[in-house]
């Protein structure tokens, strides 16, 4: 048998994969802080709930990125400090992060969170390591399709310019 044949858990993680995993993790922290930041921000219901989905989310991953990489020998990124909880109405209007914004810069940051669990899952030769981005990967997903639903309901989409004429019309 050979080194990467049995159990993937007792295989050894490929440089790809180490500094894919850290890098992720360390976004996933990053966003974490920011989104606790934003949600000071929120001021309708619905996007609330849908950033604190967002977190849980995103608390889940680390807890399960940093699992890994510390059975595995290496020592994951440092973690920012938690922001407190502040009043939506003691931020000055001209320093308040327009609901519109927050929503637009949260479905930024799951399309670019797809492209890197896709690629994690591309460059793994580990199953378990694959399978957890794949995982991570559709949770993404669906909470794509939620903030899309819900930019679309509250009017904040800004499509971009939509092609009306068919080729069969011209």
């Amino acid at each position: 048998m050979g080194i990467l044949s049995g159990n993937p858990q007792v295989e050894p993680m490929h440089y790809g994969e180490v500094f894919g995993v850290w890098s992720y993790l360390l976004a996933a922290k990053g966003h974490l802080v920011g989104y606790q930041i934003l949600i000071n921000h929120t001021g309708d219901r619905d996007l609330k709930r849908l950033l604190e989905d967002s977190m849980q989310g995103l608390k889940q991953e680390i807890i399960q990125t940093e699992e890994l990489l510390i059975s595995n020998g290496v020592v994951p990124p440092p973690s920012p400090p938690d922001r407190p909880a502040a009043d939506l109405e003691s931020i000055p209007a001209g320093a308040r992060i327009m609901d519109p914004e927050i929503s637009a810069a949260v479905s930024m940051d799951i399309a670019a969170g797809l492209v890197a669990c896709s690629q994690l899952m591309g460059q793994s030769i580990r199953e378990d390591i694959g399978m957890m981005f794949g995982q991570f990967h559709a949770a993404k997903a669906l909470l794509g399709g939620k903030f899309l639903k819900l930019n679309k309901e509250k009017g904040w989409l800004i499509p971009p310019p939509l092609h009306l004429k068919s080729s069969e019309e011209k």
